[in-house]
């Protein structure tokens, strides 16, 4: 478990990848620069994700951990692409290194499993929720709360993407939904916009209530887990300052159990908008 703050979204999940492999392999860094003839500094560089990693040098990694010739060609198809981190340019001045980093594997990801306490999901926020949590936060400046929450929506905009949407499955904490952010013509507001995006085919809510008793994130206050079509899914969790990525396969694989623990605590997807309704109806 290691905390990143610095590397771009893609050079970090190669580096994981790469990191992965080598460890599979059983190889110590000395030991795989002997094999493949790249150097040490090198290579502790290319799983750091702190330089560009070419597909040359990957492919000569990988066939030194003896990793299937049609992983090396998805790695090498992977390293290609460009980083998807453009989208949040305007706003690198006001969004820390690690949630740059997130938010640039979101956006590579096909699907994510999100599972929140006491604040609803990033991806789901309103505008006037967006604003109000960034005001209450205490970590935005406020000179720049409003940049803050223009990226809070752009973000949130990829789970209606035409092109290609995300395919968002939220445990929802009832705690959660029931905090009051900004007043309750914001919460109106927010509630509705849950059920409309509850109604999309790549979006799946459920609410976790009291009543369904004890549950595997009792610890946790908040988790995401992302996956890929062409590498490993990875886990993630935000601290007071700063993130931690889980990219380990038993870590995920941890993670993953605690999220199937949630949805068969939780209510049904249809029972958590008839309960979502219901708040809405006595409001």
């Amino acid at each position: 478990m290691t905390t990143r703050t610095e590397p771009p979204a893609l050079r970090w999940l190669i580096g994981a990848e790469l990191n992965r492999y080598r460890r599979e392999a059983e190889l110590t860094l000395n030991a795989l620069s002997r094999r493949c003839g790249i150097g040490v500094p090198k290579l502790g560089h290319m799983e750091a994700g702190r330089y560009q990693q070419f597909p040359d040098d990957i492919g000569r990694v990988l066939t030194a951990c003896g990793a299937p010739r049609a992983d090396a060609d998805r790695l090498c198809c992977l390293a290609g692409q460009q980083d998807a981190r453009a989208w949040w340019a305007p706003w690198a001045q006001v969004v820390p290194d690690w949630l740059r980093t997130f938010v640039g594997l979101e956006a590579l990801a096909d699907k994510e499993f999100t599972f929140e306490s006491w604040v609803l999901p990033g991806l789901f926020q309103t505008e006037g929720y967006a604003a109000g949590l960034t005001r209450s936060s205490g970590f935005v400046h406020p000179d720049h709360r409003e940049r803050f929450v223009a990226f809070r929506q752009a973000r949130a905009r990829r789970v209606t993407d035409v092109a290609r949407p995300l395919a968002v499955h939220a445990v929802i904490a009832e705690a959660a939904l029931r905090l009051d952010v900004g007043g309750q013509s914001v919460m109106t507001e927010q509630w509705k916009h849950l059920l409309h995006l509850a109604g999309l085919t790549n979006v799946t809510v459920q609410v976790l209530r009291p009543e369904g008793g004890p549950h595997a994130a009792t610890q946790l206050g908040q988790f995401m887990l992302l996956d890929f079509t062409k590498v490993q899914s990875i886990a993630y969790t935000e601290l007071v300052d700063g993130a931690m990525f889980l990219q380990g396969s038993d870590q995920v694989q941890a993670y993953r159990v605690v999220a199937e623990n949630l949805r068969r605590r939780a209510l049904t997807p249809a029972a958590s908008t008839a309960f979502i309704e219901r708040m809405l109806s006595r409001h």
